[in-house]
């Protein structure tokens, strides 16, 4: 794609109904440590998650330590920014599978020395990569949430949606 993993997300969620018009662009690289990453994420008004994990262009069906270091990341991020901005209701929290229903999302990695369980490299090892991506995304997620306060609403508005649906659907089945 000419606009990187950014079309690549625009391309994943076409013909949806996004609850934001640009695509969220994050990256970073550390030349010391020969470590980069790139994180292009997207909401839409769906309920599926679509999160697809890249080291070194190899894709990793199975994750590994970047995708575990991209959602530890959004959980926390967007949970404190739901605090600060009191978006969230007595109590009320959202998990982090509350916070990825409707995400389509492209995190690429990449390292010198990759480390890959199993010949057909399906999941990256490599510790240090979980807290590249993890740092990454608290910091400029965090940043885009603040400068763009609009979508940040409408995509913690979802999940807030989607934890009382959650929480409701648990009351169902106890009764």
């Amino acid at each position: 794609f000419d606009d990187g993993i950014k079309a690549f997300v625009k391309h994943l969620n076409e013909g949806k109904d996004n609850l934001h018009k640009d695509v969220i662009y994050l990256a970073r690289e550390d030349k010391k440590a020969m470590l980069s990453c790139e994180v292009a994420l997207q909401y839409n008004d769906g309920y599926s998650e679509n999160v697809l994990v890249f080291a070194n262009n190899i894709r990793n069906i199975d994750g590994g330590t970047h995708l575990s270091g991209f959602r530890t990341a959004l959980t926390r991020t967007m949970n404190a920014y739901a605090r600060n901005n009191k978006l969230l209701k007595n109590g009320q929290g959202t998990t982090g599978d509350d916070l990825r229903e409707g995400l389509t999302a492209v995190v690429a990695v990449k390292l010198a020395d990759p480390h890959f369980e199993a010949q057909t490299k399906v999941r990256l090892t490599n510790p240090e990569v979980g807290g590249f991506v993890e740092s990454t995304v608290n910091e400029q997620l965090g940043h885009f949430l603040e400068e763009h306060p609009a979508d940040a609403k409408h995509i913690l508005n979802k999940a807030i949606q989607a934890a009382a649906a959650r929480v409701a659907a648990r009351k169902a089945r106890e009764l």
